[in-house]
């Protein structure tokens, strides 16, 4: 995982780069004799060689290569040697050395940073080189080298300068159940290049193969050791447009439930009588360490037994400050009545991520206030008429921190919450207090639409289960169901969405419909329908 990095002119030569191993060194010594043979003053001893180190597999490179969490000066590049990506990995059991190097041009004409990192195998030779040196707002291209086998090329974009106040364009995308159908999604996204790619949670689905899926898990059932989920993750990245957009821009990640078992809290699983403590433990050991070597993470990431730190702050200038939560790890179990819902025990942020959420948003200049959560803020009423009833897996069965959080975005600029985890569009006007529907507008969330997650949905079935919702909530200014991805152009004026959504998610080639527009005003919180 360390690395060193030097700068490279572009008006010098590229340097070489190694290839291959050392030979052997001399013959392997014979056995014992019985007799040993006279000493001779003009003999020297001569030692044993090591024995030969076993070759790089050809193709290493079957996951492809990514970049992420971009900086002003700075990217995370990444890989994972992986020649046989569904059976383990299918590397030998070795640190490999893996160079990299980064250039102003797709020809690699102009090298301007190059270093060297460690593939090791308890990292599941996986590479995470964080570079810097680059300069703002710039594109890159690069690629990696291990003992003579050249990945493919990626191409990055840094972050702008610190004192700017430019353009951003970023997709929101989340939910991606290979089960349901085929990542179609990215290949729009693509097109649309983006400056970064901020996916809110389930990247895998832990569920075990289904004979009637659009496209079938491998293994035999649900992951929970470290190889069963380094093979998911595997199969996932085979997917040609997923891999097509990881080499097209950078990624800012954080998981939610279905990386490691679905609506599990903290430390407590889904389903606590079937599995042991100790044995969840273990999952989610195995879970964060394969979610760690598969995603364009730095080195702060890196789990620490069953906990990783995953929630970070990014800026894009004076533009936008964007505070990515781990809405998953710290909180609760969550509650089964209304009244657990509302005790002010419950927490979803756990104290310390809490006080350096509040923290970054009291210290913000920014124009555009940004916050990444995992599942939905807004209220979601699921009993018509009088009364309320809530999803408390979402921040509703977090009542007394969920009305802290809109306290504190209250008293921001501009706030927007992107989130993901709902397998639909959900646009909605943040107010203070949901209690109250006469209370003021404070922001805007917008819930993504899922790359596949719940398949081709039945219209009819949707309008027909959410319409009559909606004199409950409001707040609530878009629904839909199709599978898709949002698209956000920010600047100092507003923020321009798009709801960008595919015919269909059962063939790995589809079009797109007619994209929906929606619009966010600056100093005016709400969000209206172009």
């Amino acid at each position: 995982m360390s690395h060193e990095t030097t700068p490279a002119s572009p008006t010098t030569a590229r340097r070489r780069f190694l290839t291959g191993g050392a030979a052997a060194l001399g013959a392997a010594a014979a056995g014992g004799l019985t007799t040993p043979a006279p000493a001779r003053a003009d003999v020297r001893t001569t030692p044993a060689a090591r024995p030969a180190r076993p070759a790089l597999p050809e193709a290493p490179y079957t996951l492809g290569v990514a970049s992420g969490d971009p900086l002003p000066d700075g990217v995370v590049l990444w890989t994972r040697l992986a020649p046989d990506p569904l059976n383990g990995g299918g590397m030998p059991d070795r640190t490999v050395e893996v160079e990299w190097e980064v250039a102003t041009d797709a020809r690699f004409r102009h090298v301007v940073r190059r270093g060297t990192s460690r593939a090791r195998a308890a990292y599941g030779h996986s590479v995470h080189a964080d570079v810097r040196g680059l300069a703002p707002g710039h594109d890159y291209w690069y690629r990696f080298r291990a003992e003579g086998r050249v990945s493919p090329a990626g191409r990055t974009r840094t972050a702008p300068a610190a004192h700017t106040t430019g353009r951003l364009r970023l997709a929101l995308a989340s939910c991606q159940n290979w089960q349901h159908g085929h990542f179609t999604a990215y290949a729009d996204m693509e097109r649309q290049d983006p400056d970064a790619v901020l996916f809110v949670g389930d990247y895998i689905y832990e569920s075990a193969p289904s004979a009637t899926a659009v496209r079938t898990h491998e293994g035999g059932g649900e992951p929970v050791t470290l190889e069963q989920y380094r093979n998911r993750y595997a199969q996932y990245r085979s997917d040609p447009h997923l891999a097509a957009m990881h080499a097209a821009a950078p990624w800012i990640v954080t998981f939610d439930d279905h990386e490691v078992d679905n609506d599990f809290a903290g430390e407590v699983p889904q389903d606590p009588d079937k599995q042991t403590h100790d044995a969840f433990t273990a999952r989610l050991t195995a879970g964060y360490r394969a979610y760690y070597e598969h995603m364009p993470v730095r080195a702060t990431a890196v789990p620490d037994g069953p906990h990783i730190r995953m929630h970070r702050m990014l800026r894009f200038g004076r533009l936008a400050q964007l505070q990515i939560l781990d809405t998953r790890q710290y909180r609760s179990d969550q509650a089964t009545t209304q009244e657990g819902a509302l005790s002010p025990l419950m927490t979803m942020l756990g104290a310390s991520q809490k006080r350096w959420l509040v923290d970054g948003l009291r210290r913000s200049d920014a124009r555009w206030n940004l916050v990444a959560s995992q599942i939905m803020l807004a209220e979601t009423d699921l009993l018509p008429g009088t009364g309320k009833r809530w999803y408390y897996d979402a921040w509703d069965g977090y009542q007394t921190e969920r009305d802290e959080l809109l306290g504190e975005l209250a008293a921001v600029r501009n706030p927007v919450v992107l989130t993901g985890d709902r397998h639909l569009t959900m646009v909605s006007d943040l107010r203070r207090d949901f209690a109250d529907p006469s209370s003021r507008v404070i922001g805007t969330e917008f819930v993504g639409c899922s790359i596949t997650s719940n398949g081709d949905e039945d219209q009819d079935a949707f309008h027909a289960r959410w319409d009559p919702l909606r004199a409950d909530n409001p707040h609530w200014r878009f629904l839909d169901a199709h599978r898709g991805y949002h698209l956000f152009d920010i600047d100092r004026h507003g923020v321009d969405a798009q709801v960008r959504t595919v015919e269909t998610v059962r063939s790995p080639q589809t079009g797109m419909r007619e994209p929906v527009r929606l619009r966010v005003e600056e100093g005016r919180p709400g969000v209206t329908l172009v």
